[in-house]
C-alpha cells in the first residue's frame, strides 16, 4: 500500500465519521470515494459512515474492478461516472442529507439550477446543479444519467434521493456537500418569500475570480 493510499484512507474514515457525526448521513446511507493514482477507494456496501475501518475501504481499479477491501457499495458507478466525465475531480462525496433530498424531491425544483446563487460561497464551491431524473437506487443507469452531462457540473441532485458531489480533493469535495445541503436549508426556509439572488454579473465576477467549482 503506498502512502498515498494509506493518507487518503483514513482522512475518508475521519471526514466519513465528521459527516456522520454531524447528522449529514444516517444509518448506512451515503457513500464517499477518493481518486488515486491507478484507481480509488470507496466506502462500502451496508457500513455507516460513521463506522468506516480504514484497512476495510474498498479498493478498485481504474475501470471500477474491485481489488480489495470489503464489497463497495452498490452505487459505485456514480463515482465512476465523475471520474471518467470530470479529470479534475478528485473524490466524489454522496449524501441523503435532509435539506437537499427535500429540494430533490419539491416539484417546482428547476432541473437544470437546482440550487440558485443565492449566496457567494455556493457559487464558489458547488456551482450549477442539475437535477438527474429517477432511477431506483443501485441501478446503473444513474451512471450513464451522470455521463451524459459530459462533466460540465461538480454536483448534481438525483431526483428523491439526495446529492452527489465531486471536488479536486476529499476535503473540497465534503465541504461543497457541506454548503449544497446548507443552501438547500436557506432554500427550504424561504419559500414563498420574495428572493434576491445574486446577478449573473455577480456570478461571473466570482467565476472569474475563483475559478469554475
Amino acid at each position: 500500500m503506498t502512502d498515498q493510499e494509506r493518507q487518503a484512507r483514513l482522512q475518508m474514515a475521519d471526514l466519513c465519521r465528521s459527516l456522520f457525526q454531524r447528522g449529514f448521513s444516517v444509518g448506512t446511507a451515503g457513500n464517499v470515494s477518493v481518486r488515486l493514482d491507478d484507481g480509488f477507494l470507496v466506502s462500502p456496501t451496508n457500513v455507516g459512515l460513521g463506522d468506516l475501518d480504514p484497512d476495510r475501504i474498498a479498493r478498485l481499479d481504474a475501470n471500477g474492478r474491485h481489488l480489495a477491501g470489503d464489497k463497495p457499495t452498490k452505487e459505485v458507478f456514480l463515482h465512476q461516472a465523475f471520474y471518467d466525465t470530470r479529470p479534475q475531480a478528485g473524490a466524489v462525496v454522496h449524501l441523503h442529507s435532509t435539506w437537499a433530498t427535500a429540494l430533490s424531491c419539491l416539484a417546482d425544483t428547476d432541473p437544470d439550477d437546482c440550487i440558485p446563487p443565492l449566496t457567494p460561497y455556493v457559487v464558489m464551491r458547488v456551482g450549477r446543479v442539475r437535477l438527474v431524473p429517477y432511477a431506483k437506487p443501485g441501478d446503473p443507469v444513474m451512471g450513464d444519467l451522470v455521463r451524459a452531462l459530459q462533466g460540465r457540473h461538480a454536483a448534481v441532485l438525483l431526483a428523491n434521493h439526495g446529492p452527489v458531489v465531486s471536488g479536486t480533493d476529499l476535503f473540497s469535495a465534503v465541504a461543497a456537500a457541506e454548503e449544497l445541503e446548507e443552501t438547500a436549508r436557506l432554500l427550504v426556509a424561504l419559500r414563498g418569500q420574495k428572493l434576491r439572488l445574486l446577478t449573473p454579473a455577480q456570478v461571473a465576477d466570482l467565476t472569474a475570480s475563483f475559478g469554475p467549482a
